[in-house]
């Protein structure tokens, strides 16, 4: 992968948010769960939708801290517009497993 300059890092507006709202997604091709993810008062409550349904239930997911990708543009997926790309890691087998923070912090703080 080429080296990118810090300028281009910084670009990148990464975020923790807390998950306020987890339920199924139906109508997605992949099994997906809509969230709603709290990252604070600056920027709000915003929507994701999220192939995550082999490690997490949404019970599991309400309450939990995640980083998510804030200013990339709003994406169509089906009949929901995902406003933020929430970030994780592929397991072993594919399945997604969120990135977080070990700590909690204030809802909207950057990535730094």
């Amino acid at each position: 992968m080429a080296e990118i300059a810090y300028a281009d890092f910084e670009r990148v507006d990464i975020r923790v948010g807390t998950v306020v709202e987890a339920r199924p997604f139906p109508e997605a091709r992949k099994p997906a769960y809509i969230l709603m993810i709290d990252f604070g008062p600056e920027i709000g409550i915003k929507k994701s939708s999220a192939q995550i349904t082999v490690h997490y239930t949404p019970e599991q997911l309400v309450g939990r801290q995640v980083l998510g990708v804030v200013n990339f543009p709003p994406r169509q997926i089906g009949p929901v517009r995902s406003e933020v790309l929430t970030l994780g890691f592929e397991d072993e087998a594919g399945a997604i497993v969120l990135a977080g923070v070990d700590h909690q912090v204030p809802n909207g703080k950057k990535l730094m």
